[in-house]
């Protein structure tokens, strides 16, 4: 059984930054593809990037050159930094990780881009 606590949400203007950070329980963390996703109200929840065991990263089209997904396997956690943050960036944030037929989620973290 895997956890995953996301941190680091928030109330931010148009054009600021965050840095969404998930912090995984358990010792194959490093095994793990992670990704995050987004939701907002009345939306399906859309995968925003992704990152392999490996450190290879996939990034939607709308958050290209604006978000970076890293990993950090020693400290089991995997980060989000957002930047050049627009009000359609407004959603909860979810941390997601995988491996074969596991499949894990986090509570969400609530992000408001706003004036």
């Amino acid at each position: 059984q895997v956890q995953l606590v996301e941190s680091g949400g928030g109330l931010v203007q148009p054009g600021g930054s965050l840095r969404l950070s998930c912090a995984a329980s358990g010792t194959t963390f490093r095994f793990y593809a992670m990704a995050w996703y987004r939701q907002c109200p009345g939306k399906q929840r859309e995968l925003v990037t992704s990152i392999t065991s490996g450190g290879a990263t996939n990034y939607a089209d709308s958050v290209k050159g604006r978000f970076t997904i890293s990993r950090d396997n020693a400290k089991n956690t995997v980060y989000l930094q957002m930047n050049s943050l627009k009000p359609e960036d407004t959603a909860v944030y979810y941390c997601n990780g995988q491996r074969y037929h596991y499949n894990y989620w986090g509570q969400g973290t609530q992000v408001t881009v706003s004036s």
